[in-house]
Order: C-alpha cells, then sequence, then structure tokens
C-alpha cells in the first residue's frame, strides 16, 4: 500500500483541487473510485507535461493548443456552465453513477490505478 507521502505532487494537487472543487459545486465522485483515479492520474500528467490539467477523456489533435484554448482546461467550460462534465469526475447527486463522496481516499484511488 502506498503511502500519502509517496503520492506525487502533481497528483496530490489535482485530489485536492478536486475535493474542493466537489464541495464547491455540490457534485460527487464516481461510485466506482477507478474511474475517478484514472481521471485525476490524466489531469495530474496533463498539468505537468502541458502546464495545464486538460481533461484527459478527450482526443486532441495537438494538446498544447487546446491548452492554449482553455475550453477543456478542468474544470472545463461545459461543467463551469452547465455542470456536464465528460469525464464523470463531477457528477450530480442524482446521477445513476454519483457515489456519496466529496472526498477521496488516496490509498483506494492510488490501489486502483496500480
Amino acid at each position: 500500500m502506498c503511502k500519502f507521502s509517496d503520492v506525487p505532487a502533481s497528483f496530490d494537487a489535482m485530489l485536492k483541487f478536486s475535493e474542493a472543487y466537489a464541495k464547491r459545486t455540490g457534485t460527487f465522485f464516481c461510485i466506482d473510485p477507478g474511474v475517478t483515479a484514472v481521471v485525476i492520474e490524466g489531469l495530474a500528467q496533463h498539468k505537468d507535461q502541458y502546464g495545464a490539467p486538460l481533461c484527459p477523456c478527450r482526443h486532441y489533435d495537438d494538446k498544447v493548443k487546446e491548452v492554449s484554448n482553455t475550453y477543456w482546461n478542468c474544470p472545463c467550460v461545459p461543467m463551469r456552465e452547465r455542470r456536464e462534465c465528460h469525464c464523470m469526475l463531477f457528477l450530480p447527486q442524482d446521477s445513476d453513477f454519483a457515489g456519496s463522496n466529496q472526498l477521496l481516499d488516496v490509498n483506494i484511488l492510488l490501489q486502483s490505478i496500480s
């Protein structure tokens, strides 16, 4: 089992961002922690590679260009404007896929992506 101190800084930053954003928007994480873990890991990787948490659930011909457009940087425009998260990271309470958590257990997330 991974200790919290072993968590990469970018993953930890995206985890904290996700928890704060879920609380602020009244959204919840997916009932399947594997989905949440993969999305947070993707956001962290994009933040490291491109300087912004570009949505990891979409295909881009040019990720650098997409980052500069800011439309798909998390939280993306559809999430900010309509509370629609393509990645299923931030779900409304009435979603069939929403769990009951706005806080995450880092060890469960890391086990999901190991």
